[in-house]
């Protein structure tokens, strides 16, 4: 079998809580393969684990058992392969949209001007050409997710996480940016691992959509999306899609009502 781009390896992540001192199982043996330049999602019930996972994948959270392989190397913490979009944008109020930008490569010290002009085309990638001076507070929600995007971008990782980057965003602009995002996974041709609360986002956006169960986090199903790309956002209305939006709900309702009426959502661990 070809060597995976992304593989989890039957990752268990458990903690303690601080008040009671009880022992957590959040993660429960995930497995999971990503392909080059494959767009998988994971979704599930509130408080399977899915933005922790997320975490053990990038490095900022040690799994306490199991491991994570890129390109068939370990990942013992924070790597220049791996570059993480949170749902917050978290920009730097001083600095302009290409100094926002530019800031990973600065930590990493590879700010060289072949980098640099590489990050003035990625301004161009995320469709935010003519606002490489402006400040974060100059502009909306969704093009503060697009300089986010592309400060992630401009450090040219092999894997690509996003944590529920559009989650803050009005439905419209929602919307426009999963299309969006879509183009540029297009152009850019990076591997994309996603997590996100809503199915019909996931659904549009995957090659595949890993389920996870109620706590403790287990792979419950992968769906392949066998919808035709590009995709416009009309196609969530066609009935191959609802069909795929049915499936997957199926399998996440009976732990969503539960983790409703018992209350099992779970703090999250410290890293």
């Amino acid at each position: 079998m070809p060597r995976a781009k992304l593989e989890a390896d039957g990752i268990v992540l458990e903690y303690q809580q601080p008040r009671t001192g009880s022992c957590f199982r959040a993660l429960d043996g995930i497995r999971l393969r990503l392909e080059e330049g494959e767009f998988a999602c994971v979704v599930g019930p509130s408080g399977c684990g899915k933005t922790s996972f997320l975490h053990i994948v990038g490095g900022l959270l040690r799994p306490t058992a199991g491991r994570i392989l890129i390109g068939g190397r370990p990942v013992t913490g924070p790597r220049p392969e791996l570059a993480m979009v949170f749902q917050e944008p978290s920009l730097l109020p001083w600095r302009t949209v290409i100094g926002n930008i530019t800031y990973g490569l600065e930590l990493q010290g590879r700010a060289t001007p072949e980098a640099i002009r590489r990050a003035g085309e990625i301004v161009a990638l995320v469709g935010l050409a003519g606002f490489e001076s402006h400040y974060p507070h100059e502009l909306s929600g969704g093009m503060q997710q697009r300089v986010n995007l592309a400060r992630a971008l401009a450090v040219d990782p092999e894997v690509l996480l996003m944590d529920e980057p559009f989650a803050a965003l009005d439905a419209q602009t929602r919307e426009l940016m999963q299309q969006e995002l879509l183009r540029i996974w297009r152009d850019a041709g990076k591997t994309v691992l996603f997590v996100t609360h809503q199915i019909n986002e996931a659904i549009y956006l995957a090659d595949r959509v890993v389920v996870l169960s109620g706590r403790p986090g287990q792979v419950k199903a992968e769906v392949v999306v066998d919808l035709p790309r590009p995709r416009p956002l009309s196609i969530k209305r066609q009935a191959r899609f609802l069909e795929i939006e049915d499936r997957i709900w199926g399998l996440i309702e009976m732990d969503a009502r539960r983790a409703l009426l018992t209350g099992t959502s779970i703090p999250a661990p410290s890293a």
